[in-house]
Parts: structure tokens; C-alpha cells; sequence
């Protein structure tokens, strides 16, 4: 590599045209006037403008959007919680530190089934949005709990124990100095959550009801009954600029908080 630099960018460049290549050609037939993926025949915006009309579309938005916000909420409070709660050594903390790791290595097919027996069979938890939310946040928990977890085991305990010795009260000493320290593990376990519950298509097609369709089931839906139209092609393009519009949001949030802690840390020298 270090007599031939040229291998390793040929290497990287092959990676992102494996990675991307779909993405883009995706993005480009979004815009073809033809219904074939297949070939180019021209520009129009004409599958954009059908999608707004598909009421269809945002009912499951808005219920996609609702979802993963109410999954994000719980599952990062209880999440945070059970992250502090294993910090301490207690009788049985291996064990509930596998129980929570489970659904990182369950296949999500067997977590549907088991979650559409336990939450419809034996709860009685009718088929819809209550059921969903159980079960995005059964599985997004253990997300979090390991994002966060990792950042608290790496804390330094004198730092709390110095806010109690100057006189700082327990809730005092959390919200002045834990939780500003553990912040970003809690973002990033939010946005964990948030992204695994709103992207889910496996354990959602098991518990979606009439009228509690999310919107990558209805795109499932939509392309195994009718194949991949144009609509749909349009849809996805959307779903991956949304996405990558977060992704340098959250990348520049951070540059930014790092050039700020930078010019504290010059200040203070």
C-alpha cells in the first residue's frame, strides 16, 4: 500500500460504487418520465406529483412519525434508567445484562411471532398502534441500554462524588454533572431508537392492524402486490434524502459542539 497509494483509493472508490451505485440510480429514475427502471427516457417530476395526491402515503407517515417518536421517548428513559441501574454491582446483574442484550442477536422474525402471541394472544393487545408500540420499544430498549451503558461505565465516579462533597443534592449532582456527561450516549440511543422503530418492516408486519399501516410496510406492501412502480421509487428517494439530511445535521451539530468544547478548553488554558 505504501508503494502503490493508488490501491487502496482504487479499493475505496469500488466499496462507495457498491455501496451507493443503487442509491443513485434509484434517485435518477425517480425523475424518469418512463415507467421503466430500466432506461432513461426524460425528465418530469410526474411520480412526485402522483405520491402528493396518495393520501395513503401520509396517513402512514404520520402514523410512522408518531410511532417512532412515542418508541424514541420510552425506550430512552427506560433504556438511561436500567443503564444506571446495572453501573452498581447487584445480585443477578449478568443475568439482566443477557436479558437485555437478547434482542440484539434474536432474528426479527422470530421476535414477531413471539411478539404477536404474547401481545395478542395471552395480553389480549388488539392489532394496531398499541401493539406496535409495545413491541418497537421491546426491541429498540436493549439499543439504547448499550449505548448508554457504555458511556456511563467510562464516567469518572469522583466527579459525582466531588458535587456531593461541595453540597450538591442527588438530583442536584445528576442534572448538573451526570447528565450532561452522558448526554450524548442519550442522543445517540434516542436516535437508535428512533431510526430501528421508523425503518422496521419485519416485526411491524406482524402487528399492523386496519388503519396502523407504517410506511415501510405499506412500501413492502406496495412493491410485492404491484412490483417496484415509479410512486414507490419516488417514495424511497425521499425516505434516503430525509435521511441523509439528519445525517449531516447530526454531523454538523457535532463539529460543531467539538469546535465549541476546543475553544473552552483554549479559554481555560
Amino acid at each position: 500500500m505504501n508503494r502503490r497509494p493508488w490501491v487502496l483509493g482504487a479499493v475505496v472508490c469500488l466499496v462507495f460504487l457498491f455501496l451507493y451505485a443503487p442509491i443513485a440510480w434509484l434517485a435518477i429514475a425517480s425523475f424518469n418520465s418512463s415507467r421503466s427502471l430500466s432506461r432513461i427516457s426524460g425528465f418530469s417530476l410526474q411520480w412526485y406529483a402522483e405520491l402528493a395526491d396518495d393520501t395513503r402515503v401520509f396517513a402512514s407517515l404520520q402514523l410512522t412519525l408518531q410511532l417512532a417518536l412515542a418508541s424514541a421517548v420510552i425506550s430512552t428513559v427506560i433504556g438511561t434508567l436500567a443503564a444506571f441501574g446495572l453501573r452498581r454491582a447487584f445480585p443477578g446483574r449478568g443475568l439482566w445484562t443477557v436479558l437485555l442484550s437478547l434482542p440484539l442477536v434474536v432474528p426479527e422474525v422470530v421476535m414477531g411471532v413471539a411478539m404477536l402471541g404474547f401481545f395478542v394472544k395471552l395480553a389480549g393487545v388488539p392489532l394496531g398502534f398499541g401493539a406496535l408500540l409495545f413491541a418497537h420499544v421491546a426491541f429498540s430498549l436493549s439499543f439504547v441500554v448499550v449505548v448508554v451503558r457504555s458511556r456511563v461505565s467510562g464516567m469518572d465516579v469522583r466527579l459525582e462524588e466531588a458535587a456531593a462533597d461541595l453540597g450538591a443534592s442527588p438530583f442536584v449532582a445528576f442534572r448538573t454533572v451526570t447528565l450532561p456527561l452522558v448526554a450524548p450516549a442519550v442522543a445517540a440511543g434516542a436516535a437508535f431508537a428512533f431510526l430501528l422503530s421508523f425503518d422496521d418492516v419485519v416485526i411491524s408486519s406482524y402487528l399492523t392492524g386496519v388503519g396502523s399501516t407504517t410506511l415501510p410496510v405499506f412500501v413492502y406492501a406496495q412493491a410485492s402486490k404491484r412490483g417496484i412502480s415509479p410512486e414507490i421509487v419516488a417514495l424511497s428517494t425521499l425516505m434516503v434524502a430525509a435521511t441523509a439530511l439528519l445525517l449531516i445535521i447530526g454531523v454538523g451539530i457535532a463539529s460543531w459542539r467539538a469546535r465549541r468544547s476546543g475553544s473552552a478548553a483554549k479559554l481555560a488554558l
